[in-house]
């Protein structure tokens, strides 16, 4: 048992169904889950991951392994903080017209 997890770029209910209706014809497949929202596909059974990919690639989609880089979310989580300097220059633009 194996579970192979991909990046398919997906923008609508007919993107889904395409993906659906691949991975239901595939052999070994013993479930899935499509997340359109995070254009994640997720593949349980006794299959390849080469396999997988090759055969959600068929529906013409742009198809990746999903990253498993999982110290790049914190990262992420941490640009926001950069935002505030940002905005004491934005207070220091409109305190500038007051004073002329």
């Amino acid at each position: 048992m194996q579970t192979v997890v991909l990046k398919v770029g997906m923008s609508c209910q007919g993107c889904v169904g395409a993906v659906n209706r691949v991975l239901g014809k595939m052999e070994g497949v013993e479930s899935f889950d499509i997340d359109i929202k995070e254009q994640k596909v997720t593949v349980k059974g006794n299959v390849e991951p080469e396999a997988v990919l090759q055969t959600v690639s068929k529906t013409g989609k742009k198809t990746s392994y999903w990253p498993v880089e999982s110290e790049a979310e914190p990262k992420a989580e941490a640009e926001p903080k950069a935002e505030p300097d940002v905005q004491p220059k934005l207070a220091e633009a409109e305190t500038k017209p007051s004073q002329v």
